[in-house]
């Protein structure tokens, strides 16, 4: 269903000492949307999402997933979510083939690694270790990983830190492409061109808030309608068109 809720989080705090890292974080996601969680380092973003996947204590406030409470069913939330988180670490002496059997035997899952691996365009390093991959690879074996349990919904924390532009456009295609088979995805990023290309709906943090929340579109509206101008004139083409032009947007795997 088009407006169907998938994830609602409600007011949702978190303080270390007393130091306040997330302030009463509220906001919803539709089942089959790209939901970016914007802002600069230490906005509060990944924390934020270690709530909602149960990987950090909610101090006050609740999130919800699929109707069940965080807090109540922490286990059974792990079940039908995917997470990629920003580092990632793996055994160093499994394939990737054996890693995702490894993976899927924890959920109970009999899996298919060439047909996870397929989808992230991994298939031809079934049987090489993850240290051998270039940072790309990592990352797209990263979210094959967190694709094991067929969740219903898909967390990914930075996912293109880090990368060359030829490998961070693809990561954004093959995002676009889980999105495509009707997967909700719920994605961090600090970069901005990323988030308006990727996602439905943004939320922009700062300070522990979420300060701003729309689509990408209606948000750039806002600005412009109270006066705003670029200092600089939009050419029609970045810096970074010019370096994939001239290099070519194939991977360098």
């Amino acid at each position: 269903m088009k407006d169907e809720v998938i994830l609602k989080v409600e007011n949702l705090k978190k303080s270390y000492g007393k130091f306040r890292a997330v302030k009463g974080v509220s906001f919803e996601v539709k089942k089959g949307e790209i939901f970016g969680l914007l802002g600069p380092n230490g906005a509060g973003k990944t924390t934020t999402l270690e709530m909602i996947e149960g990987l950090r204590k909610i101090d006050s406030g609740k999130a919800e997933i699929a109707g069940m409470s965080v807090s109540e069913h922490t286990e059974k939330i792990k079940s039908i979510i995917g997470v990629q988180l920003q580092a990632s670490s793996f055994f160093d002496f499994l394939s990737l083939s054996e890693l995702l059997k490894f993976f899927g035997n924890l959920y109970g899952r009999n899996v298919d690694p060439e047909r996870i691996l397929a989808e992230v365009e991994l298939k031809d390093k079934k049987k090489v270790y993850v240290k051998t991959l270039s940072g790309g690879q990592k990352q797209r074996f990263s979210i094959a990983s967190a694709l094991v349990n067929k969740p219903q919904i898909l967390f990914l924390d930075e996912p293109t830190t880090g990368l060359d532009p030829q490998a961070r456009r693809h990561l954004w295609e093959l995002i676009k492409s889980i999105r495509g088979k009707g997967m909700t995805i719920v994605i961090t990023t600090h970069y901005m061109d990323e988030a308006e290309y990727l996602c439905d709906r943004v939320g922009v943090m700062d300070n522990g808030k979420i300060i701003s929340l729309d689509t990408p579109d209606a948000l750039i509206n806002q600005l412009v309608k109270k006066g705003f101008k670029k200092k600089i004139i939009n050419k029609g083409a970045s810096l970074e068109d010019v370096f994939l032009n001239l290099t070519g947007k194939h991977l360098r795997d």
